[in-house]
């Protein structure tokens, strides 16, 4: 299949999709992998192959602010942009090479339909990889009523974000760890970290519900100086009222720190909240009451969760506090009102 996110550059096409901008000449692929340089056209190698597959709630991405108690179809392709050494998904992301069943866009949208969702995810590995094949299931499945999420590492250029708006509903932004371009480097194979704050503003500019995580990786990416850095940037581009997610750090692939404590990301979750974020959670932890919602006027408790369970307690149909009446702008469709 062609993609369409690529441009000519005398003997060689320049790749347009992530901000990675890939040179390459005739046979050669991208970093990721899997946009390749091919009879004089850039193909998409792994158009019509989703890799991974399931129904997942929403609050699993997380999107914690849009449709909570919403089921998804999930899915990604072989093939990042990215190189975590740390990644959970890295038989996928880290496979240069197409594999996957063939489902065509139409087949994908017609499965969902099936099983009843609400929305596609497109995530596991970076769905900007493969923004053409995702433009084509989320252009159908905005015509069944489903609505689209990615779950992005933030690299995607102003040509891919101008593609993502004609879909995208939600973006789910995921900091690595440090935000910072030592740890970038070292660690993710990525040159220029600042620029993901680029594409939140993008996304934000077009409409596109955006919402936060940083995962939290102990002694190599826990600096809370940094982190209020990050908060800072955030808060200056989308306020005080974004999402922002800190995530627990679990050892997989090439590194085996141990798991984030707790106490780190409780004093991650205190700098943001005393910055005067509003909406600030903690994921992949059991402790109670850090991935709540409370009404940011009167703090009564909006929506509680556990784990990537959801339940209404104090929002009306509209999205407003059932106690204050302010005004959340959290779409509750599909929810059950508790």
């Amino acid at each position: 299949m062609e993609a369409s996110l690529y441009e000519r550059s005398g003997d060689r096409i320049r790749c347009t999709a992530c901000e990675r901008y890939c040179y390459l000449r005739e046979g050669q692929s991208g970093f990721c992998g899997v946009r390749t340089y091919r009879n004089g056209i850039l193909n998409l190698d792994v158009y019509n192959y989703p890799f991974g597959y399931n129904v997942d709630p929403i609050e699993k991405k997380p999107v914690l602010h849009m449709y909570p108690g919403s089921r998804i179809l999930s899915f990604g392709t072989s093939g990042c942009n990215f190189a975590c050494k740390y990644c959970q998904n890295y038989e996928m992301s880290q496979r240069k090479n197409v594999a996957g069943e063939y489902m065509t866009p139409e087949k994908i949208v017609k499965e969902a339909r099936k099983l009843h969702v609400d929305g596609i995810a497109y995530t596991y590995n970076e769905p900007t990889i493969f923004m053409e094949f995702a433009r084509d299931v989320g252009i159908i499945a905005h015509k069944y009523g489903l609505f689209n999420i990615f779950v992005t590492n933030g690299y995607e250029t102003p040509e891919s974000m101008e593609m993502a708006s004609e879909f995208l509903d939600a973006m789910t932004i995921d900091f690595k760890g440090n935000a910072e371009e030592k740890f970038y480097n070292r660690y993710i194979s990525v040159l220029h970290p600042d620029l993901i704050y680029k594409t939140i503003k993008y996304s934000m500019d077009y409409g596109i519900h955006t919402e936060i995580t940083d995962l939290v990786i102990p002694q190599i990416g826990d600096n809370l100086e940094d982190a209020e850095k990050m908060i800072s940037k955030i808060k200056d581009i989308g306020g005080e009222y974004t999402p922002v997610s800190f995530l627990r750090y679990h050892p997989d692939y090439k590194l085996s720190l141990p798991a984030t404590p707790f106490e780190t990301l409780k004093k991650h979750y205190d700098i943001a909240r005393s910055m005067g974020m509003h909406y600030v959670y903690l994921g992949n932890v059991r402790e109670q009451n850090y991935e709540n919602t409370y009404c940011p006027e009167c703090g009564a408790l909006l929506i509680k969760r556990q784990l990537f369970n959801s339940e209404i307690k104090g929002l009306n149909p509209d999205g407003s506090c059932t106690h204050c009446g302010f005004k959340t702008d959290i779409p509750v469709k599909n929810s059950i009102i508790q």
